[in-house]
């Protein structure tokens, strides 16, 4: 089977993972976006913030278009891509995001799937617009991931957004939960 356009098909599935990443965030206060929820400090709008960050960079100065605003990188803190700080405020996190977004898909219009790129740090640096909506496609995955086991942690919202849950709808999820211990408990004994 031959694929009839495969740029769109790439960026039309990293554009609706995008649109999830920004729903699950729908909801919840300052506190909530921004609260730490693993032992390394991961939190829902830092995640927001990194992906927009990456996306700038990768679709933007990859291709010699840097993203017009500035970008939280900093050598003296290199998580700082990774947090909201106090003065930022959610909405202006979620902007960057879909900012980043439109800048990227200004580099899509103007690029081929074979248009070459550098990424410096990367040990191959010659790149193509191919291999960069690939990268960033599983980077937003991967992301979109840890957003849907911390907003669970959060409040219990699960799936994709409201809109697409993409779960069993009235299952009883607290006996599935004493089932699968049980299963780990035996397990473990043997």
């Amino acid at each position: 089977m031959t694929i009839p356009d495969p740029k769109s098909t790439l960026v039309e599935g990293l554009g609706r993972l995008n649109e999830q990443v920004l729903e699950k965030l729908d909801g919840l206060s300052e506190y909530d976006l921004r609260r730490p929820v693993t032992s390394t400090g991961t939190n829902l709008l830092g995640l927001v913030k990194h992906l927009a960050s990456v996306q700038a960079g990768y679709f933007g100065a990859t291709f010699g278009r840097p993203f017009p605003g500035e970008l939280p990188f900093d050598d003296d803190d290199p998580q700082a891509d990774l947090y909201a700080t106090a003065d930022e405020t959610s909405q202006s996190v979620k902007e960057f995001y879909r900012a980043s977004w439109r800048h990227a898909e200004e580099t899509f219009a103007e690029a081929d799937l074979d248009t070459a790129g550098k990424v410096p740090w990367w040990s191959d640096d010659e790149v193509s617009l191919h291999q960069i909506l690939v990268h960033m496609t599983n980077e937003t995955a991967r992301h979109a991931g840890h957003i849907d086991i911390v907003r669970e942690t959060i409040d219990g919202a699960v799936g994709r957004g409201a809109t697409d849950r993409n779960i069993v709808e009235g299952y009883d999820w607290p006996a599935y939960v004493e089932k699968l211990e049980a299963i780990a408990r035996r397990a473990d004994a043997r």
